[in-house]
């Protein structure tokens, strides 16, 4: 597969088909990043069938609604085979969209990332927090913001548990996978998104490292 030179800046799509896709995209200005919004299955892939950005975000809002837009010309499955391969983030309705296994109430998902996640475990609306505590993030404590959060009961031994919250995980990696169970595109720390896009540009080096070999 041909992959991007490692010398151009990182495109990173962000689906934008329902929720705070903005508010990513605003972070992502502010680091300087080329962002591009993805809503139809097209967007994800090439004429040559080649990824056509670098990395994708898939942020939080319902997920049930975003499966009514994924069900239709065949998006879930463009996505699902994109995940395999290409970095992802996901947050709160993103992270319940990459999990392999979504309870209260069961539903399908992309299924790419392995833990167990509940949503809207922590209540409604008017249970919403904000909370700061460390992580292993470098620097200090982190600033996160809980909307109808969901709960990630169980992770995977592929997967590196980064920020919890009563000793449950908020923040997890898995391989390219990053997914959080809160919305940081909503806080004032943009380090959650820079790991992603040092994520990305890893990605990317090994790839491209690998084509060179061949």
């Amino acid at each position: 597969m041909t992959q991007r030179s490692t010398h151009r800046a990182p495109t990173i799509g962000i689906l934008a088909l329902q929720g705070a896709y903005e508010a990513h995209a605003k972070v992502l200005a502010t680091l300087e990043v080329t962002t591009r919004l993805i809503r139809t299955p097209d967007q994800l892939f090439t004429s040559e069938h080649h990824p056509s950005i670098d990395g994708l975000i898939i942020p939080g809002g319902e997920s049930t609604t975003m499966l009514k837009f994924l069900e239709r010309n065949g998006f879930l499955d463009s996505l699902t085979s994109f995940v395999r391969t290409v970095p992802t983030f996901g947050t709160c309705a993103g992270a319940i969209l990459l999990a392999n296994d979504v309870q209260n109430p069961a539903q399908i998902s992309l299924a790419a990332l392995d833990i167990t996640i509940e949503r809207n475990a922590y209540g409604r609306q008017l249970d919403s927090t904000i909370l700061t505590a460390p992580t292993k993030l470098p620097g200090a404590p982190l600033e996160m913001v809980f909307i109808r959060a969901p709960r990630i009961t169980r992770t995977g031994p592929q997967v590196e548990t980064l920020a919890t919250r009563d000793d449950f995980p908020v923040l997890v990696r898995q391989g390219h996978l990053l997914a959080a169970t809160f919305h940081p595109e909503l806080g004032h720390d943009s380090r959650v998104h820079q790991l992603f896009l040092d994520l990305v540009r890893t990605h990317v080096t090994v790839a491209s490292s690998s084509d060179s070999r061949r």
